[in-house]
């Protein structure tokens, strides 16, 4: 059009008419064989390209730029093209050579815009000196040329920084590189092996993710993918991204015997979530001790293991056994919050209330608000508080696990030891009733199903305290005493 317009000045208002009627024509007919490509099918590969290109379909969109290319203007069409337009009418070739300049230099340009991206300096520098050949003073091309020329020369650097065995430096210039050609799989696959270098894989994958969709066949980066995933606990991702390597390469050796170990070892983790789900903790002991036999090597699927067996056995009420591989799993995760909540359950179990207060503080000092660690330390403060008045769990001489069976034949054993009636002495007497006062008091409360809730929750349903009112002295279970008024004698039936 610049072209179009510039005749006008020199010829007038008629040419600048004429041309852009030619302009009008030439766009709508369709001379193929005769400019080697029309205008209209130049156009087309030009918006096929940008419409790829916004899809981020780089290899495709980059083929239509080459088709575009391919197909412009050429010495050998030049004089067909001015006979075509003679036989239009118009005796001026300058249309036809506009036409020809304006989709060159847009399909070139775009062209080494994306090759630029891609990390192609070489091939883009091509193309920038191509537009700037024919229009010299193009100033995106000026400018793109000189990102090219600084694009290499950190590409330069990056590598010598890597050859070094610097990969902080690399990662830092890596930065700059990607900044300006952020579609190189090859700079991102680099950046990702220096972070594993340094020690973060989080990184590697955030570098990786990407660079699969930047090669048409990238199988090497969804296996490295899939390993870190793996490595990582991520068995869900890890085999989403081995079976992507499969979909480009069935036969792959590589990702085929990956693909097997994370299907299996995946296969036994959500087998053993849903036999926890369904209360069968036992048999997801079981499945998380196979977990360990079939990946022994990688620290994650250990510590996960030792950990929820921790928590199916608290869920068991196995309470020694808990805190065996609770403190066990403690050690190999000190700041896993699951492991102290569960071990300080244990501890509850065992009735020893100080360790699980302990173990609920420091759980919350690596997660102060998690409410359920709020309301284990509470609930275990409590306990601690009230084993300091009376446990009836202890009076009992049972554990707190223990079922209205078990509580009820513990009752009736001490109950006839502790009968007032078989001492002779009056302090032998009265510490005897101190004694069967409280062994009724334990019977009551742990064979009463929300008595022994409340307290089990840290509240003794018969401390006056606990009660509305408040005050006076301890009360008789049952609303009696059975000292007061004459000779009253428990009379005990086994059955």
């Amino acid at each position: 059009i610049n072209v179009i317009m510039e005749s006008g000045r020199r010829r007038g208002l008629s040419s600048v008419l004429s041309s852009l009627s030619l302009l009008c024509v030439v766009l709508d007919l369709q001379l193929d064989g005769v400019l080697g490509a029309t205008p209209v099918e130049i156009e087309h590969h030009l918006e096929m390209g940008r419409k790829l290109l916004a899809a981020g379909q780089l290899a495709e969109a980059l083929s239509h730029y080459h088709s575009a290319v391919g197909k412009t203007y050429t010495n050998t069409t030049a004089h067909e093209g001015d006979t075509t337009i003679q036989k239009i009418g118009f005796s001026d070739s300058t249309v036809y050579t506009c036409l020809w300049c304006v989709f060159f230099l847009q399909a070139r340009l775009q062209r080494g815009n994306i090759l630029l991206k891609q990390g192609n300096t070489e091939e883009a520098r091509e193309d920038f000196l191509a537009v700037l050949n024919r229009s010299p003073d193009h100033e995106e091309a000026h400018d793109q040329l000189h990102k090219a020329d600084d694009l290499e020369l950190l590409q330069e650097e990056a590598h010598e920084a890597h050859h070094r065995g610097d990969y902080i430096t690399t990662v830092q210039v890596l930065e700059k590189v990607i900044e300006l050609s952020p579609w190189d799989p090859e700079s991102r696959e680099l950046r990702a092996e220096c972070y594993i270098r340094l020690g973060d894989p989080r990184k590697a994958i955030m570098d990786l993710t990407p660079a699969t969709r930047l090669r048409a066949d990238n199988r090497a980066a969804f296996l490295k993918l899939s390993q870190l995933h793996y490595s990582l606990g991520e068995h869900h991702d890890s085999l989403s991204q081995v079976r992507e390597c499969l979909k480009l390469d069935q036969d792959d050796k590589e990702c085929f015997s990956h693909y097997k170990q994370v299907k299996k070892l995946s296969k036994q983790l959500d087998s053993a979530e849903e036999l926890i789900s369904e209360q069968r903790y036992q048999e997801a002991i079981e499945k998380y001790e196979s977990v360990m036999r079939t990946e022994p090597n990688v620290a994650f699927y250990t510590n996960k293991a030792k950990e929820r067996i921790c928590f199916c056995l608290v869920k068991m009420k196995s309470a020694e056994e808990a805190v065996d591989i609770c403190s066990e799993a403690h050690q190999r995760e000190p700041q896993n919050i699951h492991v102290l909540r569960d071990r300080a359950e244990a501890y509850i179990l065992q009735q020893e209330y100080e360790k699980a207060v302990e173990d609920y503080q420091e759980a919350r000092e690596f997660d102060q608000e998690n409410q359920e660690l709020r309301e284990g330390l509470e609930r275990a403060q409590k306990l601690l508080k009230q084993s300091r008045k009376r446990d009836y769990y202890k009076i009992l001489g049972v554990s707190r696990s223990a079922n209205k069976q078990e509580i009820i034949k513990a009752y009736r054993k001490l109950a006839q030891q502790w009968h007032p009636d078989n001492f002779q002495s009056e302090a032998d007497k009265k510490e005897a009733e101190k004694k069967f006062i409280d062994i009724a008091s334990a019977k009551e409360v742990l064979t009463d199903p929300e008595m022994r809730q409340k307290f089990d929750s840290g509240e003794d349903p018969l401390d006056p305290e606990n009660q509305q009112g408040g005050g006076g002295g301890r009360e008789w279970p049952f609303g009696f005493n059975p000292f007061e008024g004459g000779n009253f004698h428990f009379k005990f039936h086994r059955h």
